[in-house]
């Protein structure tokens, strides 16, 4: 059964109504046990972890000889190559990709190198100056929205990420171009205080798929660590790939990291942080975390944050793994 739920949000006496669909909409046990006590990791900024590592057994591709992918950073992106995603370029070209910076609006002629497009927690003008309270506009215009969805329906491949309150507002129009509903808040624990979520194979949170069982038996994915992040829903056909369990909450604050008992919350139980599906003749990946995807350090304790974070052994490889199914090198299902 599908509903439309509204949740009230308040700000400087002006009321912003959220419209999330999904599977229940009524409170849960688990929203009523909700303290909201999440707060960001360390005092002080995330940065990135740069003699990260990883052993690639069997690299895609020869060094260099790979197909393009395209990293946005046209739009106040929190990831970039020289930043906090340069793990992720580093692990990329190691397996034998092309990558560059797309700094610039989304083009025709931007797009025409690129097999696959990442776009990493984009933001409009407003909230990349630092304005991370409603409204939360779109990064992107109605224009690069069409193109872009028009882009992949006609062969292209996107790796959409959009993180925690403010990303998901900001990605919005582009992810319901492709069927996919975002939720502008944090996902969490039914005690609104966990900060990093476990996907396992074991327990089916982590789906059965060509993404998790990669080219082989030595490409297997059991468990995929997150850190905090979004959630959402599809309204086309896809796979899930990783599905918050019972008990999960989505908070909905005015302002992002700020929380109080009255904050907003909907029960996300079968909700997702990952899912794949196709798209015309493209395919694309969306991702509800972004950290997930790096290696960083945080805070006067360095405390890791990504793929080298302890007990995220697996994430490494399940990022190839999706790219890899993005440049078809895996069946799409």
């Amino acid at each position: 059964m599908r509903f439309r739920q509204r949740v009230t949000r308040r700000t400087g006496g002006v009321v912003f109504l959220v419209l999330v669909t999904g599977a229940a909409a009524a409170q849960s046990p688990a929203t009523s046990r909700c303290r909201p006590t999440l707060a960001p990791r360390g005092g002080g900024p995330q940065v990135a972890d740069t003699a990260f590592n990883p052993l690639i057994v069997r690299p895609a591709y020869p060094i260099g000889k790979g197909p393009t992918v395209l990293l946005d950073e046209g739009h106040f992106n929190f990831h970039t190559l020289a930043g906090r995603y340069a793990p992720f370029a580093k692990l990329l070209r190691r397996d034998g990709f092309v990558v560059g910076a797309l700094r610039g609006p989304l083009t025709a002629e931007a797009l025409a190198p690129a097999r696959i497009l990442v776009i990493a927690n984009a933001l409009s003008e407003r909230t990349g100056q630092g304005s991370w309270s409603l409204p939360n506009p779109s990064a992107f215009t109605g224009d690069e929205v069409r193109l872009l969805e028009r882009w992949v329906s006609g062969g292209g491949n996107l790796l959409l990420i959009a993180d925690h309150m403010p990303f998901p507002g900001a990605a919005e129009l582009l992810a319901a171009a492709f069927g996919i509903l975002v939720a502008d808040g944090f996902a969490t624990d039914s005690t609104c205080a966990l900060d990093e979520l476990v996907f396992r194979r074991s327990d089916r949170s982590l789906a059965d798929h060509p993404i998790t069982n990669g080219r082989g038996r030595s490409e297997r994915v059991d468990s995929v660590r997150t850190f905090t992040g979004q959630a959402f829903r599809l309204r086309s056909p896809g796979s899930g790939l990783l599905t918050l369990p019972t008990g999960s909450v989505v908070l909905l604050p005015v302002t992002a990291w700020e929380f109080s008992d009255s904050t907003p919350r909907i029960p996300a139980e079968g909700m997702l942080q990952g899912a794949a599906l196709s798209h015309g003749r493209g395919r694309v990946a969306m991702f509800g975390e972004a950290a997930m995807f790096s290696a960083q350090v945080t805070g006067s304790s360095r405390r890791p944050m990504g793929m080298n974070a302890p007990r995220a052994g697996d994430n490494p490889r399940f990022l190839l793994n999706v790219m890899h199914w993005l440049a078809g090198l895996l069946p799409s299902r």
